[in-house]
């Protein structure tokens, strides 16, 4: 008999082969293009521990007084995760979040960070999500990647949360763009060594164990409800079709930078 997961699966295959074979990854030639990539990526980084936050908040008691919520199964199950993505360790050793990590990576690789820190800052004092994405400059496709997620998280279902996390924000990270990263940080090693070890980090931390426990989660959620089964597909194919926008719109701007340089050569070898 095939499982609820199972049909998932099979339904979202093809929109997963199309973001792992996605022609964003092989536009990343060099430092400079992933400083573009991370640029955007960043904000799916952040928007994706605001999802598992709504997660925690949803599915065990976060306020006081205390009182025991939902499944103490599903209530480990999402501990468990917030653990590892808020408080994991960078390559000192030090506790930091993921979101922090990748921050620290951008940074060392000169990457732009004032647009996301100025979106966190304009959150943080107080504008709504749109003005603060509309304020801080986010690129559009970012913009309109993380007004998705706030969608859902907004929904207040925690099996939908639970599923787009699990199905829909799995980053699909191919072996394509590892071997990418590898040859640029064979070359400029004291660049992107945060950057490669975050690579690594998730797909060791992000692409087994907490994938499982994300798995147990949304089918704990979900249970034998098919209306929610039936959402949770609906809103999977919804996530999975964001993130090809989002890389769509990476690719488009590294494109652009590219076809702009071409022309400034061109135009100089011309007066030359």
């Amino acid at each position: 008999m095939i499982t609820h997961i199972e049909k998932i699966k099979r339904e979202i295959e093809p929109l997963r082969q199309e973001i792992i074979n996605h022609k964003v990854y092989s536009a990343v030639k060099d430092v400079d293009d992933l400083k573009v990539f991370m640029q955007y990526h960043v904000y799916a980084v952040w928007d994706f521990m605001s999802l598992l936050k709504a997660l925690q908040n949803n599915l065990t008691c976060t306020s006081i007084p205390w009182f025991p919520v939902g499944s103490a199964d599903t209530r480990y199950l999402i501990n468990e995760i917030v653990v590892g993505e808020e408080s994991d360790v960078d390559l000192d050793g030090k506790r930091t979040s993921h979101f922090e990590l990748y921050l620290d990576a951008m940074k060392q690789c000169g990457a732009d960070t004032r647009q996301i820190e100025g979106f966190i800052n304009e959150l943080q004092g107080g504008k709504d999500l749109k003005t603060a994405l509309t304020t801080s400059g986010t690129p559009l496709a970012a913009r309109e990647f993380v007004e998705f997620t706030f969608q859902t998280i907004e929904s207040k279902k925690d099996y939908l949360q639970a599923a787009v996390f699990t199905f829909g924000r799995e980053d699909l990270i191919p072996g394509m763009f590892i071997s990418i990263v590898n040859e640029i940080h064979e070359k400029f090693p004291n660049d992107i060594s945060i950057f490669k070890y975050y690579i690594e980090r998730h797909i060791e931390v992000d692409g087994d164990h907490h994938s499982n426990l994300a798995l147990k989660m949304t089918a704990n959620l979900c249970d034998n409800n098919e209306a929610f089964w039936t959402e949770a597909t609906e809103a999977t194919i919804a996530a999975l079709k964001s993130r090809i926008k989002l890389w769509d719109g990476v690719y488009q701007q590294l494109t652009n930078e590219k076809n702009a340089d071409k022309s400034i050569k061109s135009v100089n070898g011309t007066l030359a």
